[in-house]
């Protein structure tokens, strides 16, 4: 009889080992849940084609609100439920690269601490609320799949994160939360195959609400060069510029054809890709430092950055089209104040 008894016991205390660490998360989800769900609402609108329905979410206790673009950016006579409580809403900013919009609601509010998505990793475990369909706040349990500049060849205007959460519609704007219950990120869009999503970093909506602030608008920085990968690298860098544009800030400061380029503002640069978040990053007005390698000697030059010539362009597209949520990589790409090409330039 003792022989039997050991390995039932066995079994029994693994199967609890097993238990409490799934017990212990679906706890650790159900009090961010619990917690972070009075700062989620529904929005309601409506475009010229049809009423809208989506999620967002209060970022500071005034009534400020992060939403999808997809959801705020093209509506008007917007409403925003939350406990218990429906409230008209006005539009603050809408920005048609990152794909966010921003509300506003004359009320005091709940507010979702703010996060660092640099801190992510892949399978990091992140929980979005959202409010599929026509059903209540939802929570949804997913990793971290990627960290993803282009998508079936296209180039976001910034890194996006993907999250293996399949999203539902109404669900666009949801906060992404890491497990301390701060948002990382903002749901953009679903996959093609809805078993995962995209998300803005909150880093990206933060840039936005800060030019707002600042300037009652946003303003999309440029610096004027264009860059290729490099046949050599240097310092760590294989971003080559090879162009610098007329009467530009990149001009005006002293950058040169030919300088490998180390750093833009904060961001490192490693490879020409990693232009695009740098750039992303790049307020008109700010003095931006540029470090560089020209041969063996490292500089760094401050450029001015100015308002990018296509700013008017995009806000013209903004107002006539649906929301553009990724930009078509090309030779010139007028999204970006520092350009890329698909392949380095080998001519002599």
């Amino acid at each position: 009889m003792r022989w039997f008894l050991i390995p039932f016991l066995a079994v029994a205390l693994s199967a609890r080992a097993e238990d409490r660490p799934a017990s212990a998360i679906s706890r650790e989800v159900k009090d961010i849940f619990d917690h972070c769900k009075k700062a989620v609402v529904k929005i309601h609108g409506a475009d010229e084609h049809s009423e809208l329905s989506g999620t967002g979410f209060f970022i500071d206790p005034t009534g400020t609100i992060y939403t999808a673009y997809s959801v705020g950016g093209e509506g008007s006579n917007f409403t925003v439920e939350f406990d218990g409580k429906k409230l008209p809403a006005r539009q603050l900013v809408t920005d048609v690269r990152s794909g966010i919009a921003i509300l506003k609601v004359d009320a005091a509010s709940p507010s979702l601490p703010v996060g660092k998505s640099e801190n992510l990793e892949v399978t990091t475990p992140v929980i979005a609320i959202g409010y599929p369909l026509d059903l209540p706040e939802t929570p949804s349990l997913g990793l971290i799949g990627g960290f993803d500049r282009k998508y079936l060849g296209y180039y976001f205007h910034t890194t996006h994160l993907r999250v293996n959460v399949a999203t539902q519609r109404g669900e666009a704007g949801s906060p992404l939360l890491n497990m301390k219950g701060e948002v990382v990120g903002i749901v953009a869009f679903t996959l093609e195959n809805k078993s995962s999503c995209y998300a803005l970093p909150i880093e990206a909506a933060e840039k936005i609400r800060s030019d707002f602030l600042r300037f009652g608008e946003v303003r999309d920085g440029w610096i004027g060069a264009n860059l290729m990968q490099a046949l050599e690298a240097k310092a760590g860098s294989s971003a080559e510029v090879t162009e610098i544009l007329d009467n530009t800030p990149a001009a005006n400061c002293g950058i040169h054809p030919g300088d490998i380029l180390l750093q833009v503002g904060r961001r490192e640069i490693h490879q020409p890709d990693d232009i695009i978040d740098a750039s992303f990053f790049i307020s008109a007005g700010d003095n931006v430092p540029i470090t560089v390698m020209r041969g063996d000697e490292r500089l760094t030059f401050n450029a001015r950055a100015e308002v990018h010539p296509t700013t008017e362009e995009v806000q013209r597209i903004q107002r006539l089209q649906h929301p553009l949520m990724i930009a078509q990589p090309s030779t010139n790409q007028s999204s970006l104040p520092l350009s890329l090409q698909k392949a380095p330039e080998r001519t002599p």
